[in-house]
């Protein structure tokens, strides 16, 4: 409730109006400070949380229900009803309840109107959220849902207690992180309504979510992991990280942690995919927490040079493959030749010798982590 008054009085500031909002069956959910004209209808149904039966019907005669977008409703005087401008809020088509201004002294303009519709969007996802609250209030689900997520025991009680989430099922935390976009308050509004859309479809899992600046994160009960469902729901591209599942919601932190570096990895390691678990990052696991300036010396006289490019995929892949100079010729489609003689200039370039099983785990290690600072980006 504390993010729905929050936006109708940003909404009522912006436009210097009153204003009021229902829920779908027209029961007052939240409004504003009533400085304007006010009817004894709004004055009622701020008193009593409603309004009559025969103001709803009149409203709903007015067309209400089936509004796609803003209409405006005639005034009623027998009823003591002024005229109002309503504005539907909807969420994938669902209403789920109308925003109210008095049409009067002076009427609304058609940009304010707009400014309103506008607004639509944000209000809808806070009211579709207070929906799937399963008996916590929505900004109490959020702060448990945070506190878990930090490892606060008395979160998942919290979270157990009201019914949110099952006390004997195993937790499995996915992360959604958008490949290529901005944090900014759009990107918390798509990522919002992308998660809103997967908890409807994975209702079964009790799912819970939370939204942070740059990120998606969400909660199912189970072993399951649900990466497909995440990047179907998004509307801007994204990558998914998987951490392994816990016995219970209060391990939830450790499977965010692992769910968290996964997505950053394949970020950072394109082939690994557009979803990553963590249990299968292989050395990336480790190299995330070593310092990724700590290279082998002779390879950082490689990197950053374009035409060194091909010399360090070729080590690479020469390297991944264990050493084989026959499966690395296969996996590059180089011939036997031309592998050994780059192989041969980056012994000349690095001053290292491949026969040296140190120096190749540290030319291994240190191009991986070259991988992950973004410093070393192999040709598609």
């Amino acid at each position: 409730m504390a993010d729905l008054q929050r936006i109708v009085e940003d909404l009522a500031a912006r436009l210097d109006r009153p204003l009021l909002l229902d829920d779908a069956r027209q029961r007052v959910v939240a409004y504003t400070e009533q400085n304007g004209q006010l009817d004894d209808i709004r004055r009622d149904s701020i008193l009593h949380r409603h309004t009559t039966p025969e103001v709803r019907a009149f409203l709903r005669s007015a067309g209400i229900l089936g509004a796609e977008g803003p209409l405006r409703t005639p005034a009623a005087p027998d009823l003591g009803l002024l005229p109002r401008v309503c504005v539907p809020v909807r969420h994938d088509g669902r209403l789920l309840g109308f925003l109210w201004f008095i049409d009067a002294g002076p009427p609304m303009n058609q940009a304010e109107v707009d400014v309103a519709a506008a607004a639509v969007p944000t209000l809808a996802l806070a009211l579709f959220h207070e929906s799937l609250a399963s008996g916590l209030a929505s900004h109490r689900e959020l702060e448990a849902i945070s506190g878990l997520l930090l490892g606060e025991a008395e979160a998942a009680r919290a979270l157990i207690e009201a019914g949110a989430f099952p006390q004997t099922m195993p937790v499995t935390v996915t992360v959604a992180k958008p490949a290529a976009a901005e944090a900014d308050e759009a990107l918390r509004l798509t990522l919002e309504r992308g998660l809103l859309a997967v908890r409807r479809r994975l209702a079964a899992h009790q799912p819970l979510h939370l939204v942070r600046y740059d990120h998606a994160v969400l909660l199912t009960a189970g072993t399951s992991a649900f990466a497909e469902e995440m990047h179907a729901a998004m509307d801007v591209p994204v990558l998914v990280g998987i951490g392994r599942p816990r016995p219970s919601l209060s391990g939830a932190a450790e499977s965010y942690a692992e769910a968290l570096h996964a997505a950053e990895v394949a970020a950072r390691v394109p082939e690994l995919g557009r979803s990553a678990e963590w249990a299968r990052l292989g050395v990336y696991r480790m190299l995330t927490r070593v310092p990724q300036d700590d290279l082998h010396p002779g390879l950082e006289r490689l990197l950053g040079h374009d035409q060194h490019l091909p010399l360090l995929e070729t080590l690479e892949t020469y390297l991944d493959l264990a050493g084989s100079a026959a499966a690395a010729s296969h996996r590059l489609r180089l011939h036997r030749t031309s592998l050994y003689y780059r192989l041969q200039r980056v012994e000349e370039l690095a001053e290292t010798d491949l026969s040296d099983g140190s120096e190749r785990l540290s030319l291994h290690l240190s191009l991986k982590l070259a991988r992950l600072s973004g410093r070393y980006r192999p040709r598609a």
